[in-house]
């Protein structure tokens, strides 16, 4: 399909059965892999994330079983994979692409990576250059700094690597999925603001999951121990995304609600959870247990502007510049410079698509400062860059009674599939 119109409506209230998380999927179907024994993963996000993972691994060699209903059998290899020559296409999926260029660096292979062309538009230079610390020989087959990639078996190295950590955590996350190959105790030290914390925090969970402690010197040091190995926790369940909740969430404090997300809440490991927090800053009825969130519109109905650093929630944080909309005030939403290398400059899309419906949007480097107009343009059609989260967010605008013309609807396959059908069933 390339457009779906959008009807206006005005309320949003039910509930939402989340899909499973991305970030947790990916890590986790990488670590059964790498581990010892079998893993039941239940849960897991159908998506085309998660098929470009799932490719890569049975092209590596590893068992992998389709059970139904989500549910995934992975027979770990133990390390290093057993196919030791392969050409991988990931797509544009950040979270294959880079742990997989940092663990394939020490399975002993030659391995080639390619993407599509937004990937090899987006940097990955700070992890090959902190991987060929270690002893990685990884070539760049186009622009240096860019997929894709040629990797080449490792040389007997050094124990400690720097990276940059205000670029992308998924080159850290990388790096602490690969240590445990080398056999060797190893180091990584962020250089700077490590940004996206929780994303790290995420990681080092899914590894202690898989039998691996990571000792921390705050978020600036990270060891992994030389006789650390993955182990297989037998049966493990991915919790619903964080990231997609915060669409529903948004909905329910702008359309009146109550709006209840099931799959997250309280004892989640994903930072977006806090994007509850967010929208409470905004004036949004929130409670929470602790595996659901619900959200309700202000006490007398609208929304107000904030002015919040979006560091810990940057993917989420996008659902907050469409909320603005709906916001009285001017809402800043800082420290996002990381949405210029996502899947498209995430900060001049959402500027550009915001101000077709109506608002005065400021841009900067790593900011974005939105102002709502009086009445929202109607009929707006929304280009989404072959991104899953603009449509998604941008699909939201519908809620102030104006129909929208959603060109490419289809790039939400990347983490949500059903999400339009699903937003379908709770706005009015």
């Amino acid at each position: 399909m390339e457009f779906l119109d959008l009807p206006g409506c005005s309320r949003a209230s039910g509930t939402v059965r989340l899909p499973g998380s991305k970030s947790i999927s990916n890590r986790v179907l990488l670590l059964a892999a790498l581990a010892d024994g079998v893993t039941e993963v239940h849960d897991l996000l159908d998506s085309d994330d998660t098929r470009h993972m799932l490719a890569a691994l049975r092209t590596l060699g590893v068992g992998v079983e389709d059970c139904g209903n989500n549910h995934w059998r992975i027979d770990g290899v133990g390390g290093a994979f057993p196919v030791k020559r392969a050409e991988l296409f990931l797509g544009n999926a950040g979270t294959a692409f880079r742990p997989l260029t940092a663990v394939l660096a020490f399975c002993g292979g030659d391995y080639v990576l390619k993407g599509v062309g937004r990937m090899h538009e987006r940097p990955i230079g700070d992890l090959v250059d902190a991987l060929g610390q270690l002893g990685a020989q990884i070539d760049y087959l186009g622009k240096p700094g860019f997929p894709p990639l040629h990797i080449h078996p490792a040389t007997p190295a050094g124990d400690r690597a720097q990276v940059r950590g205000n670029v992308s955590s998924q080159f850290l996350t990388g790096l602490l999925m690969a240590l445990p190959l080398r056999h060797k105790a190893t180091t990584v030290e962020v250089v700077g603001e490590l940004i996206s914390k929780p994303y790290i925090g995420i990681t080092l969970a899914m590894l202690r999951r898989f039998g691996v402690a990571v000792a921390q010197d705050g978020w600036s040091g990270f060891t992994v121990a030389a006789d650390a190995r993955y182990r297989s926790p037998g049966t493990i369940h991915v919790e619903g995304d964080a990231s997609s909740a915060s669409y529903f969430l948004a909905a329910g404090a702008i359309g009146g609600g109550p709006v209840r997300v099931e799959g997250v809440g309280a004892d989640s490991v994903q930072g977006d959870v806090r994007f509850a927090d967010a929208l409470a800053l905004m004036g949004a009825q929130i409670t929470m247990g602790p595996n659901w969130i619900e959200a309700r519109a202000p006490a007398n109905g609208r929304l107000k502007a904030i002015d919040l650093d979006c560091n810990h929630i940057p993917d989420a944080a996008m659902t907050l510049a469409v909320a603005a909309l709906f916001a009285d005030g001017t809402t800043t939403l800082r420290n996002i410079a990381s949405w210029r290398v996502k899947e498209t400059d995430r900060i001049a899309a959402m500027a550009t698509e915001l101000r077709k419906v109506g608002a005065t949007v400021e841009e900067g480097a790593d900011f974005i400062r939105i102002t709502p107009p009086e009445k929202l343009i109607p009929d707006a059609v929304i280009d989404t860059y072959d991104d899953h989260r603009m449509a998604m967010c941008l699909s939201l605008a519908t809620l102030g009674g104006v129909p929208l013309r959603i060109n490419d609807p289809a790039c939400v396959n990347k983490t949500f599939p059903a999400y339009f059908k699903v937003l379908a069933e709770i706005a009015q």
